[in-house]
């Protein structure tokens, strides 16, 4: 059975993610995911239906995002893992979460890997 590695990366959304009074308002943050996605066999068809459609990685994100939001980024990155992991194809998967305008000089994120048992 073959492994392949979807990604989705570089996504950039607006959300509420915080702790801090100033970040009640929504933030920059991007997010990067990575999914180690098993078929039962190599696509053939060279259709969508064989394969696993990231359409629902990017939309989830954008509902997360438009949601009312989280107070760690580790609860985030772990949300965006929950997502992944429903469909029973995704063997393992890595998001990371980074808040872009914090620090004038750095990025601060949170990255998590998940597999399936």
């Amino acid at each position: 059975m073959p492994d392949y590695t979807v990604i989705l990366d570089d996504l950039d959304v607006a959300m509420r993610l915080g702790i801090h009074p100033h970040e009640t308002t929504p933030q920059r943050v991007r997010l990067s995911v990575h999914l180690r996605v098993r078929y039962a066999h190599p696509p053939s068809a060279d259709r969508i239906e064989e394969v696993l459609d990231y359409d629902f990685v990017r939309d989830g994100v954008h509902a997360l995002a438009t949601g009312p939001g989280f107070a760690l980024q580790e609860t985030l990155v772990e949300a965006v893992a929950s997502l992944c992991l429903a469909d029973a194809r995704v063997r393992e998967v890595r998001v990371r979460s980074t808040k872009l305008d914090i620090y004038p000089d750095a990025t601060v994120g949170c990255e998590i890997v998940r597999t399936r048992d």
